[in-house]
């Protein structure tokens, strides 16, 4: 496999980017080498600068749900250009979308556009905040909600990949105001909920975590989430940037059966562009500025071009029979991919729920963050690189999804789990 056009690339951006990078996991350091740099994306396969193909299972970090280049996606975007690619004003296409967005998913009643997961998440969090007159937000351990202050503490996603506790420049006033607990525990989420003394406005979780490698939530613990929350008084948002229209429709409050009083989108919801929404109950929402005092704001909130990619996603997986086809796939991969795992020497735990999933090198179910920093990162190293030379881009980090588009087929999932059973036994041999 050829690297010399992104070794040149990687070696002229280290001198003008931190690490090279603009987003940490990107830079490959837990895999142990260099990134390659994407030339272009069609379908679920990308292509790298020095012409290298690759069948990809990271999906832009789970965006592409339709795969890459998707024809209405990239049609939508072509015929917004000539009109405009930013007026930072109110648009038609916003209302569309949030017209979508409110009938989709079911606790979301209005709805505010901005540009990103973090500011989504950051938004709702001051909204909830705002609304309760309280102050302590409380998190889970290994839960990932973009790098807000506020949510560094015991991080998933790059921070753990990098071995980062926290992150300096982080004031010791915001933190002191967060709170993480593990994750599916629920004494724990009983006894810190129940203290009165913690002021606690709000409580944010992503339903299914992904940012630690996904682990699934014990419905008893969700159950329990939702009940002690609405019995408090305290803001429950779900984090679905991830699973927001992934998982179903309505995403994973509708798979769960569970409604939030506050939800975060992002990703799918933008056909490939930058975006992220917050929403929810309308009297929670009316706090927001103009209607109410909970300030919030953004230059490129409802940018014509995300707002059109996100229109024409979201009409294509709101066609019937579109997550009984992802899903179908999805279980076939994963039982296939399970069923290696079980016969290689080497030990293996897959967790999925619907068209994502991780591949843990460890022995031991992955329930919560202490067991999922029981996976062999090194081993998950070794994996990735052999699956790269094989033509399968993975996510270069241990505590990631892997994500099944709609463009992916049986051929391609194939040479996926063909590849996969050559790599397993590569590592026992070692």
């Amino acid at each position: 496999m050829k690297t010399q056009n992104s070794a040149v690339l990687f070696a002229k951006a280290c001198q003008v980017i931190p690490g090279g990078v603009n987003s940490p996991v990107r830079a490959c350091k837990s895999v142990g080498c260099d990134p390659l740099f994407v030339a272009k994306a069609q379908g679920c396969t990308i292509t790298d600068a020095d012409g290298n193909e690759f069948i990809d299972f990271v999906g832009s970090w789970g965006p592409m749900i339709l795969g890459h280049g998707h024809p209405e996606v990239v049609k939508a975007i072509h015929e917004a250009v000539p009109g405009g690619t930013s007026f930072g004003a109110p648009t038609a296409l916003e209302v569309e979308l949030a017209e979508l967005v409110c009938d989709s998913v079911p606790s979301i009643e209005k709805v505010r556009f901005v540009s990103s997961g973090t500011e989504a998440t950051m938004s709702a969090v001051r909204l909830a905040r705002g609304y309760t007159g309280r102050k302590m937000i409380v998190k889970f351990d290994g839960c990932y909600h973009g790098h807000a202050d506020s949510f560094l503490v015991k991080a998933g996603s790059g921070v753990i990949t990098l071995g980062i506790p926290g992150s300096p420049g982080v004031p010791e006033d915001i933190v002191k105001n967060t709170l993480s607990i593990p994750y599916n525990n629920i004494e724990i989420l009983e006894k810190t909920l129940r203290d009165a003394s913690l002021d606690i406005a709000c409580v944010i979780i992503e339903p299914v975590a992904g940012n630690m490698g996904v682990i699934v939530p014990e419905m008893a613990f969700l159950r329990k989430l939702r009940e002690l929350t609405a019995e408090l008084g305290i803001v429950l948002i779900f984090d679905e940037v991830i699973t927001g229209f992934r998982l179903a429709l309505g995403g994973a409050q509708e798979r769960f059966g569970i409604l939030p009083d506050l939800t975060c989108l992002g990703k799918i919801i933008g056909g490939g562009l930058p975006v992220g929404a917050y929403g929810g109950k309308k009297e929670i929402m009316d706090m927001v500025a103009p209607d109410g005092p909970v300030y919030q704001a953004g230059t490129l909130s409802g940018n014509p071009l995300a707002m059109a990619a996100g229109l024409a996603m979201l009409k294509v997986v709101r066609r019937p029979g579109f997550y009984a086809e992802l899903e179908e796939k999805s279980s076939w991969f994963a039982e296939k991919l399970a069923a290696i795992g079980a016969a290689a020497l080497v030990p293996t735990v897959l967790n999925r729920i619907g068209s994502m999933m991780t591949c843990f090198f460890t022995d031991a179910p992955v329930t919560d963050f202490n067991s999922a920093m029981q996976a062999n990162a090194q081993r998950y190293a070794q994996h990735f690189r052999n699956m790269l030379a094989s033509g399968i881009w993975l996510a270069p980090s241990q505590f990631e999804a892997a994500f099944v588009s709609a463009a992916h087929d049986r051929a391609h999932l194939q040479k996926a789990l063909d590849a996969t059973e050559a790599s397993l036994a590569t590592l026992a041999a070692a």
